[in-house]
Parts: C-alpha cells; structure tokens; sequence
C-alpha cells in the first residue's frame, strides 16, 4: 500500500484545495432573455432583434439608393450622413442574422451601391437584450427599436459603439445597478419630453473592434441628441467605467420603412 506522503510533490500540491471534478459546478449557458414576472410567472424569449448599420461614401445620387431599399422591402432606414456630403448609412434590421449575408448583402452590393465605398469603421452590428426588468419582454425585444428606427416623427440619428472598462465587470450587481440607474435617470428625462428615444444593443463577439454596445439616440431634431450625450458624461459609467466610445455617426433619415404592423403600438415608449 502506498501512503500519501509517498505520492510524488506535483500531484500532492495539485490536489491541495481543489474539490474533487465531481464536485466541480457545471457551467450551463443560458440563451433565453428575461423579463419581469407577471403575476408571479417568468417572462422568457429566446428570440431577440439584430440591428446593422453600414455606412458608404461616394453617394452622388441618393435617390438611387432610396429606391433599391425601398424596392428589396426590407426593414430599413437609410440616412444622409452630416459629417460627409457623399455619404449615407443604411440600418437593417432582422430576427435572423442570416439576413445580413443573404437579402442584405445582395441588397448592398447591388446596382445603386456599385460606385460608393464601404466605410467599415462605421459598420455597427448588434442585438436586442433584456435587463430582466422589462413588463413587456416581447415588444422591448422585437418592436420598439423598429418603431423608433422607423418613425418618421425621428428622423435624427447619433448612432456609436462603446465599451466599457473590465473594472465595471468586477463591480457587484447592486453598484452596476446604482451607476446605470443614475445614466439612464438622465435619458429618462429626455424620453418624458419626447426629446430622444433610445436603441440599446450589445454587440460582444460581433464586432470588429471588440466593442459591447451600440447606441443609438433618435429623436426629431438634432440639438437635444447632442445635449444628451453632454449630459451623460458626468455620470460615473461614462467618466469612470467607459474604456471608449465612437466613432459617431450621425444622419438623418431620407428614407425609412413602414413600421410593420406587429410592431405598432399605442402604449409609451
């Protein structure tokens, strides 16, 4: 029989402190969103919306490109970019990313978009998530962002990637809770006087940069969506956790499809 003290050094010390693998918890992913409970039943969605923008330049006849959107019938807005006199933005949107590959690309390679050139840096691509808070879990995940995107009342866009600091990661949930809490009080107050709406995204895995989030601030006139941005950098998540934020783009929509009828509600935003 051999005695433990004759094991050899490394598997002693491997074995120190460890729980046996059986012990070990088992990690297992969870893919649905989560709302708030109604009546004390689980809200559950495992669908959500995915939100692209891509941006060209070189565009010398925008109604070309209006036209090819609006005849490929895809959910889409299309913007004269501010910041670029040839420029235009074109946001997709779909519950299956398969379309960005197939309908969406032949859309953008098409004939209108042959002579303009593709500004990657500006490419935005994220999805709809939930925070567990949400009364309505399907209308957040699947119609409000069409029905902000698509309003023709909200014809202003500042659309821009962020990511924050691993710090904020490390934070507990009750703090991450405080610091958001105190970002999103400001928007809030802009939505309540039907200044901006918001689209919030996250983007982990999906962009090129490594960025979490995409933002997008709508609202009928430029000047607020600016005021809001001001506004927000004071707050603890954006002057202590934000790591970078940008590049911005900013547009205003020259075309923007009809919102579909499931996504049409009377109820606030």
């Amino acid at each position: 029989m051999t005695d433990k003290t004759d094991l050899p050094s490394a598997s002693r010390s491997s074995s120190r402190g460890r729980p046996p693998a059986a012990a070990m918890e088992k990690f297992v992913p969870d893919l649905v969103e989560h709302g708030a409970p109604i009546r004390g039943e689980p809200q559950t969605l495992e669908s959500r919306l995915f939100v692209q923008l891509q941006v060209f330049t070189g565009c010398l006849d925008q109604d070309a490109v209006i036209e090819a959107v609006r005849s490929s019938g895809l959910e889409a807005a299309v913007y004269a970019n501010v910041n670029d006199p040839r420029g235009v933005g074109v946001v997709l949107m779909s519950e299956d990313p398969q379309l960005f590959v197939d309908a969406g690309r032949e859309l953008l390679v098409g004939p209108a978009f042959t002579d303009l050139t593709p500004s990657p840096d500006f490419t935005m691509l994220g999805r709809t998530y939930a925070s567990g808070r949400e009364t309505d879990l399907a209308d957040f995940l699947l119609h409000r962002v069409r029905r902000h995107v698509l309003d023709p009342d909200q014809a202003w866009g500042v659309w821009y990637p962020l990511r924050r600091l691993g710090a904020f990661n490390r934070l507990s949930r009750g703090e991450q809770g405080r610091i958001l809490m105190e970002h999103g009080m400001i928007g809030r107050g802009y939505g309540e006087l039907a200044l901006a709406v918001d689209v919030r995204l996250e983007c982990h895995g999906l962009d090129r940069d490594d960025n979490e989030f995409v933002i997008g601030l709508i609202g009928p006139e430029l000047y607020p969506l600016s005021k809001l941005v001001k506004d927000m950098r004071p707050t603890a998540q954006t002057s202590e956790y934000m790591q970078e934020m940008g590049p911005f783009f900013v547009g205003r929509a020259i075309y923007q499809a009809p919102v579909p009828d499931a996504s049409r509600s009377d109820q606030p935003d």
